[in-house]
């Protein structure tokens, strides 16, 4: 037995935890990010203090911030990995809910700590404390429990046992895992109690990789040689379950090509023939064409988002058939599919023994090699444009593309960046594309690039964010400064919320709301203005500065080439700012995004949008 304070036992917990798969262990918590405050200065904030060779402390500069770090983190450590993040009660605990719901949503698991307010209720009401009138259970914290995929209270000291146990339970299981919360009222946190040696000790939690079910799986290989047209739609759960290899012998035995989400981009180089790239209303023209014969969609990973399925209009041909391959069978189950509930790499295993000596057409496999050389081609049009006065995006990309190593990583989130990311980032490593796009979440760019530095300390990481997305969110500069953690930012400026202002323009109307100028005339500006207001001086680049990056300030494209391979030499975090044509964006492919139009209006815009939507849907 140890006599300790309830958040030294945490913290000695915490760091006794390992996780093994395929033989291999590795410690499960390599660290814990915080920001202190009177609720838990005196309890996480003295056990981090007492225990410095047991749980590498980092100061965050933003509650939100640390999150996003944590979940890219353990992104990258395909969630074999995590952080955890501890604030005090109040503001610094709310700041947590947008982190937590971005790492539910993306099934990635974190550990957050929020302090909370005193479990005696001696002092009630204390600082930063919520007062509900009807309820006297109640603080802030209750918010994270819709966005944590396990939530807990802990109010005696006794009770970190079974709540640290219970924790650990969601946050390895990677069917269920994402943000775990733990509510520690700061009077608790200090208060000692006997622990078990067991308790404290070196714990090790095996991931399994569960087998398919033999009576589905016999059924779904079937499906596959009785299939004319099938398809692969790879999502991130072939990245996480280590299936790559898997899948590109899969590929090139049975020829069945293969499209990729967000989330599973890189889970075939770009290059290889069986490769069509991304699939749905971010895709591309080889892979939504198939998309639309296909007679047979196999899912490995992927829960299909609107987006994979262009809203559901990706998958056209009359009786379309689904097999989903998921360690969840909240997923598996989706599309009414065969559900093969297992691991992705062994079931792609299992289904290249089931399908021995079948293939498809070699006509079908070279087309789509054709598909693939005709999209590179594609690809290097867009790098290429020599758009003018102000460089594209796409050549944006293309430079930060073309400057970078296979083993290196590209990180975004928000805005139009990750559509364009999607269709033209040509992937050589399946670490190598990191966008977050299943929140989709401004601000998460810089903190989320953080974490994946963290975690791969040997990569160089290109965070390519917008103006929108940096003004939310920037902090992170600093901790990578005072860290040694080097980040090369593109920051690429088109002064506003671009992405919205394009489709805002489709709906009828006009950039509304979407554009950094002047008011003039009781408007903040709109597209179609003859005269614009002109622009706020916004000077990102000197911000950044003086938050203690090397700035590389770049007019055009060729700047731009210089100025990354002179960041190469820097040890520091380096930031890169360019502005680009707001307007050149790239064109969509043969894809379909389901966002309503109002349908009835005084202006004539939004009533045209509308009978286009209408026609849209209805051919849909």
């Amino acid at each position: 037995m140890a006599r300790l304070t309830a958040a030294q036992a945490l913290v000695r917990f915490l760091a006794s935890q390992y996780v093994e798969r395929d033989g291999v262990e590795r410690r499960f918590f390599e660290a814990c990010f915080g920001i202190f405050g009177h609720g838990n200065v005196a309890g996480i904030g003295q056990a981090l203090y007492q225990y410095p060779e047991l749980l590498t402390y980092y100061q965050a500069r933003n509650e939100q911030a640390m999150v996003h770090t944590a979940v890219g983190f353990a992104r990258m450590r395909n969630r074999l990995a995590a952080l955890a993040c501890t604030t005090s009660i109040g503001p610094g605990a709310t700041n947590l809910v947008t982190g937590a719901a971005l790492a539910t949503v993306n099934r990635l698991p974190v550990l957050l700590l929020p302090g909370d307010v005193f479990a005696s209720r001696r002092p009630d009401p204390v600082l930063q404390q919520l007062e509900v009138p009807s309820r006297g259970d109640v603080s802030v914290n209750d918010a994270l429990q819709p966005v944590s995929r396990y939530f807990d209270r802990i109010e005696r000291a006794e009770q970190v046992v079974p709540a640290a146990l219970a924790a650990m339970r969601v946050l390895v299981n990677q069917a269920d895992t994402g943000a775990v919360t733990l509510a520690f009222p700061q009077d608790v946190q200090t208060e000692a109690h006997d622990y078990p040696d067991e308790f404290l000790g070196r714990r090790v939690w095996h991931i399994t990789r569960p087998e398919p079910d033999s009576g589905r799986l016999a059924a779904a290989a079937a499906l596959i040689r009785g299939a004319r047209r099938p398809l692969i739609v790879a999502g991130g759960g072939v990245i996480y379950s280590e299936a790559t290899d898997a899948l590109r012998s899969f590929v090139e035995q049975t020829g069945i090509p293969v499209a990729e989400t967000q989330a599973g981009k890189g889970s075939l180089p770009y290059d290889h023939p069986g490769a069509l790239g991304a699939i749905g209303a971010t895709g591309t023209f080889g892979a939504n064409r198939i998309a639309a014969e296909a007679d047979l969609v196999i899912g490995i990973g992927t829960r299909w988002s609107d987006f994979t399925t262009a809203s559901k209009t990706a998958f056209r041909a009359r009786g379309v058939r689904y097999i989903n391959v998921n360690v969840a069978d909240f997923d598996a189950a989706k599309l009414d599919g065969i559900a093969l509930v297992a691991d992705a790499r062994v079931t792609l295993e299992r289904l290249a023994g089931a399908l021995k000596g079948w293939e498809v057409p070699p006509a079908d496999r070279e087309r789509a090699a054709k598909l693939n050389r005709e999209w590179d081609e594609e690809v290097t049009r867009l790098y290429g444009l020599g758009h003018g006065p102000l460089p594209a995006q796409s050549e944006v990309i293309g430079a930060v593309n073309e400057a970078s190593r296979p083993s290196d990583v590209v990180v975004c989130a928000a805005g139009a960046m990750p559509g364009d990311l999607h269709k033209l980032w040509r992937t050589r490593d399946p670490k190598g594309y990191h966008v977050e796009y299943g929140y989709a979440c401004m601000g998460y760019e810089i903190a989320g690039g953080l974490g994946v530095k963290l975690a791969a300390p040997e990569r160089e990481v290109y965070v390519m964010v917008g103006d929108g997305s940096y003004l939310m969110l920037s902090s992170e500069i600093v901790t990578s400064i005072q860290e040694g953690l080097k980040l090369t930012i593109v920051l690429v400026d088109n002064h506003g919320f671009n992405s919205i202002g394009s489709l805002s323009r489709s709906l009828g109307t006009d950039g509304f709301g979407t554009l950094y100028r002047y008011r003039r005339n009781g408007s903040l500006g709109l597209d179609s203005d003859e005269s614009p207001a002109p622009v706020l001086p916004i000077d990102l680049a000197t911000n950044a500065e003086s938050l203690g990056a090397k700035v590389i300030r770049c007019t055009t494209v060729d700047d731009l080439r210089e100025g990354l391979q002179a960041a190469k030499a820097e040890e520091g975090t380096v930031v890169l700012a360019i502005e680009v044509d707001r307007y050149e964006g790239v064109p969509s492919y043969d894809s379909w995004w389901d966002v309503p139009v109002a349908e009835v209006s005084e202006v004539e815009s939004v009533r045209e949008s509308r009978r286009e939507y209408e026609r849209a849907r209805s051919s849909s």
